[in-house]
């Protein structure tokens, strides 16, 4: 049964930090390309990054580029965002996607390329 878990969320303080952890059981993520996205209450979901499954240039929605990193460890079968310098506005239910389709190879990537879902972990920032 292919799973993704995410981990990692909670409560930070505005200009904090976080790492988000999206570890896969039953397939290896390495062969397939990984998008984080985020939903605030009352807003539609939306990409916040992705990389493609050959580690290839990852990209970022503008309004987390320099703040976010998106990452791979393959020895752990996990995706981790790192985000820093956290704002209110970040505040959302985080998930992580996987797909074997070509995706994230150009900046039009979207949730509809992916195909494989965590249940997502909340982040809070607020003081």
């Amino acid at each position: 049964q292919l799973q993704l878990v995410e981990s990692g969320g909670g409560l930070v303080q505005p200009g904090g930090s976080l790492r988000l952890s999206c570890t896969a059981s039953g397939f290896t993520l390495d062969y397939y390309a990984i998008g984080w996205f985020r939903q605030a209450p009352g807003k539609e979901r939306e990409g916040v990054s992705c990389v493609s499954d050959n580690n290839g240039r990852p990209y970022y929605a503008d309004s987390v580029k320099g703040r976010f990193t998106i990452s791979r460890d393959s020895a752990k079968n996990t995706v981790y965002l790192q985000m820093h310098n956290l704002h209110p506005e970040d505040s959302a239910v985080y998930y992580c996607a996987a797909t074997r389709n070509p995706t994230c190879l150009y900046s039009d990537w979207r949730e509809g390329d992916f195909d494989y879902w965590g249940q997502g972990t909340q982040v809070t920032v607020s003081s």
